[in-house]
């Protein structure tokens, strides 16, 4: 008699926590701990990766693609003990939980990334691009979904495969890709334009299809089964349109720009974006969907996106987000890739993949008569790939219509085509080096004083622009309103963050560039503070925004400058005022950045140290009431300095005090001489002498410029003159000034940028409430002194407060 067969016995689910070590227990045998461990694993993972590539300039996705990869079966998991150690097949369940909770959450960021008004504008070019980029890489996908079928995919169920093929190959990830271009400053470019307007078309696209692929391949035999799915889905959409946007628009009218979110409309947000979830899942079509929808409806004016974002991003993007890669690479194995057929077929889906994409992009750009170069680089920008990918691979994954080898095939060419595009971009597109800008007028200094004065003055927070409006209204001068232009650049850091290419759509409607034109309307209170400013001043003022990385925040500039033509930048200080009146530092890379201008500016720059120039707002002209002093020692930045102030002197409520120190005559002594040989050349103080004389001749009988001469035997005597007129509330003083006087005080200091009578006028010895502006004059070399200072200053950063 045969004996009975042992029952099968499935293993425990497992326990939330546990009692610890000491109880006996080993938390890596309970979801909890095992949790934190995979997590912390991913995030150390991918963020050294991430680290690695970013010289090559790689987007974070890259990265996490690899990391989950080097987790799963293809490399570490090579170790059975390892495997079912850190990820044993009974938390699998929790970590795809946890990877999905997430992923459901950055679709609804993604959704907010996408302006659907955005999409009504595009233009018949970029509808052209995105409709090709599509339908030929679809097509060449199910041709090559044949060849798969035929030897490593036999038995799947044909429609399904063939649509998922074509979707796969079809994607272009949009979040993906405005990174890339945000990275290679190519945003603003007629290419970056179209790139990102045809892949928002490209990424609704996606979507569709996916649905439609999703409905496919449901179990059920009927094909009415998968009508119906279709139809419960275009139905759901149809019923978010009508409910959503009237709520949401409600809630949006509710919160005002600088005031606090109320946290209920938060809330009752992220439940909707979780009910919408449940709802798409249990028609068929996945939760993502529900999710993504729901994004694309809240509207993007005012401050409730950027509130859902701020209380979303970090831990979904940072925490939950990496997780999922990892259950993507755990259910990777490239080993599964083997011998001649299987590798031929990689190949195949690369090169299907990429031709499709760039081939069918640039044939229709040439028809659209874009120039070659572009329509080259708009194909492989179109050819980027991303985590929409890795979802619509690992739908099809789960849902059996790929299997292991496939799908290995397929996360590779994902990998492939995102890592090449990058360096592929930046060999065959260089728009910084295709024009240079050659304009005549560099400098405040000049001898046709009517012509038009065009400044370019940065900040980085709403800190600083009372005193930045305070400034450019003194700086207008008496001349017409085109007598003074002014450029007002935010400078926003780009990171890794879904907010950063929200950033990118607020200052940036559909392609239009950063430049705000005066008929697109912002809410954003930045622009509303200089919009106001300009329909009460004499000044044309044209807001703008860049979005870079801190260390290539200065081509920015740079190039801005050029383009714009202007005569001189204006940065704020890297410090900020306490209120004990020291100052400490706001960001160390502001310095670098600072730094990297005043080497490579095309024009004349402005150093402002902000100690409130005329309060916390801005100060109507006919209130205006201001002593600037000038500090004069000579040279070609005290001589630019001099001619900013005797502009600002044309405003009736400025009064300019010139102050020149000259060395006392009977102290003519080797020393001082040999440091003046050094630092100034022969033919500076004529040029002085000349500039003093007409400033003597030009001065008004009303008072509003006071001229005085300071007669100085060292440096100690210098110090106590300068602080003599503490009392003003602007000093003008030149970074690099020149003469016998100059070589008495100490040039190695603190903040080389501001050079030494700066560094004097910021020192904790110095007591003032006076900003302070130092300025450089530009030249097409600089003097070895003011490049060498620069150099050093990088070396000694030391302790940054005062």
């Amino acid at each position: 008699m045969a004996t009975p067969a042992a029952p099968l016995t499935c293993p425990k689910p497992m326990k939330a926590t546990s009692n610890g070590v000491f109880q006996g227990d080993d938390p890596l045998d309970y979801a909890l701990p095992l949790a934190i461990v995979q997590i912390c694993l991913v995030l150390v993972l991918t963020r050294v990766l991430a680290y690695l590539l970013r010289p090559l300039r790689q987007p974070r996705v890259v990265a996490e693609i690899i990391g989950g990869i080097l987790l799963g079966p293809s490399a570490l998991g090579r170790s059975e003990k390892y495997l079912h150690t850190i990820f044993p097949p009974k938390s699998l369940t929790v970590l795809d939980t946890l990877a999905n909770f997430g992923l459901l959450f950055f679709l609804f960021l993604v959704g907010l990334e996408l302006d659907p008004k955005s999409l009504r504008r595009t233009g018949k070019k970029a509808l052209c691009i995105a409709i090709a980029g599509i339908s030929v890489p679809f097509v060449l996908g199910i041709g090559t979904s044949f060849a798969l079928r035929a030897t490593i995919s036999q038995g799947v169920n044909q429609g399904p495969f063939l649509v998922f093929m074509g979707v796969a190959l079809s994607i272009t990830a949009f979040p993906v890709l405005a990174r890339i271009l945000a990275e290679l400053k190519l945003l603003t470019t007629d290419v970056g334009r179209m790139a990102m307007s045809a892949a928002a078309v490209n990424d609704v696209a996606a979507w569709i299809l996916l649905a439609l692929a999703i409905a496919l391949s449901g179990n059920g035999s009927s094909p009415f089964i998968s009508l119906w799915v279709l139809l419960s889905g275009a139905g759901f959409v149809l019923l978010c349109i009508l409910i959503g946007p009237p709520i949401f628009t409600w809630m949006a009218k509710r919160c005002s720009d600088g005031e606090h979110v109320d946290e209920i409309y938060v809330c009752g947000t992220l439940a909707a974006v979780l009910a919408a979830g449940f709802v798409t899942d249990s028609i068929g079509i996945h939760a993502l969907f529900g999710a993504f929808v729901l994004g694309v409806l809240v509207p993007k004016e005012g401050p409730f996106a950027g509130a859902l974002v701020e209380k979303v991003e970090d831990l979904v993007s940072g925490l939950f987000l990496p997780l999922y890669f990892v259950s993507s690479g755990l259910k990777t194995n490239v080993a599964t890739i083997q011998g001649a057929q299987s590798w031929g077929l990689l190949a195949l889906v690369i090169f299907t993949s990429c031709f499709g994409k760039i081939v069918g992009t640039i044939v229709v750009s040439l028809l659209c008569k874009m120039p070659v170069q572009e329509a080259l680089t708009l194909g492989f920008l179109m050819n980027t790939k991303g985590l929409v990918e890795l979802i619509v691979l690992n739908i099809g994954k789960d849902r059996g219509v790929l299997n292991d080898q496939t799908f290995a095939i397929m996360v590779l060419m994902a990998l492939f085509t995102t890592f090449i595009t990058t360096p592929v971009v930046i060999s065959i597109y260089r728009p910084a080096k295709l024009a240079v800008t050659k304009y005549k007028h560099r400098t405040i200094e000049r001898k046709d004083t009517s012509k038009q004065v065009r400044i370019l003055s940065c900040f980085y927070s709403t800190r600083n622009i009372p005193t930045l409006i305070n400034l450019i209204e003194v700086s207008r001068g008496t001349a017409k309103k085109e007598g003074l232009r002014v450029y007002a650049m935010h400078l926003m850091e780009l990171s890794e963050r879904s907010s950063a290419i929200l950033m990118v759509h607020k200052v940036k409607r559909n392609g239009l560039p950063f430049w705000n034109k005066g008929e697109v309307s912002d809410s954003n209170q930045v622009v509303v503070a200089f919009e106001t400013f300009e329909h009460l001043s004499k000044v044309s003022i044209r807001p703008t925004t860049a979005i870079s990385p801190m260390n290539s925040m200065h081509e920015d500039i740079i190039t801005s400058a050029e383009n714009k033509r202007v005569a001189m930048i204006i940065l704020p200080f890297h410090k900020h005022q306490r209120l004990d009146g020291h100052f400490e530092t706001t960001r160390t890379d502001l310095r670098h950045v600072n730094r990297k201008v005043l080497q490579q500016a095309p024009c004349s720059v402005g150093i402002l140290v902000d100690r409130g120039l005329g309060g916390a707002s801005h100060v109507p002209a006919s209130n205006v009431n201001f002593t600037i002093t000038i500090l004069f020692f000579g040279g070609h930045d005290d001589r630019e300095a001099l001619a900013y102030g005797i502009r600002m002197a044309e405003h009736p409520g400025i009064t300019l005090v010139v102050v020149r120190f000259a060395v006392d005559p009977a102290l003519a002594g080797g020393s001082v001489k040999l440091k003046m040989s050094q630092n100034s050349s022969p033919e500076v103080q004529p040029e002085d002498e000349v500039v003093i004389s007409r400033l003597k001749e030009s001065i008004s009988t009303d008072g509003s410029i006071k001229y005085e001469e300071r007669t100085v035997k060292d440096a100690t005597e210098v110090i106590e003159a300068t602080k003599s007129y503490n009392k003003c509330n602007l000093f003008l003083v030149g970074r690099m000034p020149e003469g016998q006087v100059v070589a008495s005080l100490n040039k190695n200091s603190e903040c080389p940028e501001l050079g030494p009578i700066g560094n004097l006028l910021t020192s904790s010895d110095f007591s003032t409430t006076a900003s302070l502006l130092v300025v450089q004059q530009y030249r097409s070399q600089l003097s070895q002194d003011a490049l060498n200072s620069l150099e050093d200053g990088e070396t000694s950063d030391g302790n940054e407060s005062n």
